[in-house]
């Protein structure tokens, strides 16, 4: 069965807004799992602009789902994985001036920072992932440098088909899939995530070398209409629709 992490973020985001204690990110991370995810994701931002070090800890201490934690290659974010030892590190690219991650790491470009960054995490035992697009040179970087996992970024097909782009829609699904059957070939385990929608996740989830989808923004966004278990459900229906 494909596997369907949830990410808290804009939990936070929420909270932060106000300075207050809530909505609180752990409870979210309790309802997810209630409403059939398996696991949770929160990113760790430099910034610290939603999830904090507090929900980390909390995160850590309480859950009973693995935890993805996400992140940057940076000295810091590397100390706070390795005190934690969470189920999974996925490594981000990251930029202060960003709204969201905007594309996926250059694996091919930095492979000896990474792969010397990722040693110690991958010896801890934590499985490490590699947030990444689909080009070939990218995927073949990241199984040399020994990540377990790569999670294959799905933005762009996602606004290609906000804005009616269908064809290019069309071709990057194409290339995802190509991407993924690659991946798999190389011993990866493939995971794909950002922007996925209602409308867009069924395409993506037939892939079938993907073993995880991560999905957040919009399960967060839906909930303020039916619900964060209603949300999580019926993208779970969809996910497990699209596999049958």
């Amino acid at each position: 069965m494909l596997r369907l992490g949830v990410n808290i973020d804009h939990v936070a985001t929420i909270r932060n807004a106000r300075g207050s204690p809530w909505p609180d990110p752990l409870r979210a991370a309790r309802m997810a799992e209630e409403a059939g995810a398996d696991g949770i994701t929160a990113h760790l931002r430099e910034d610290r602009r939603h999830i904090s070090d507090g929900d980390i800890d909390a995160l850590m201490a309480h859950l009973t789902l693995p935890l993805n934690l996400e992140m940057a290659a940076t000295p810091e974010m590397q100390a706070i994985a390795l005190r934690h030892r969470p189920h999974a590190v996925c490594i981000v690219p990251e930029k202060r001036e960003e709204r969201t991650t905007e594309g996926g790491l250059d694996v091919a470009g930095n492979d000896d920072m990474l792969a010397g960054f990722i040693a110690p995490l991958r010896d801890a035992g934590c499985r490490v992932s590699l947030f990444i697009g689909h080009e070939p040179a990218q995927i073949r970087a990241a199984a040399r440098i020994g990540a377990a996992v790569v999670e294959l970024h799905t933005g762009a097909y996602c606004d290609l088909d906000t804005e009616g782009r269908h064809a290019e829609r069309d071709a990057e699904l194409d290339a995802l899939r190509e991407g993924a059957a690659l991946a798999h070939d190389l011993g990866l385990e493939v995971h794909a995530g950002h922007g996925l929608t209602f409308d867009t996740v069924g395409p993506v989830a037939a892939l079938p070398q993907l073993a995880e989808l991560n999905i957040g923004h919009f399960l967060i966004a839906e909930s303020v209409f039916t619900g964060l278990d209603s949300a999580i459900r019926e993208m779970r229906r969809r996910m497990d629709a699209a596999r049958a």
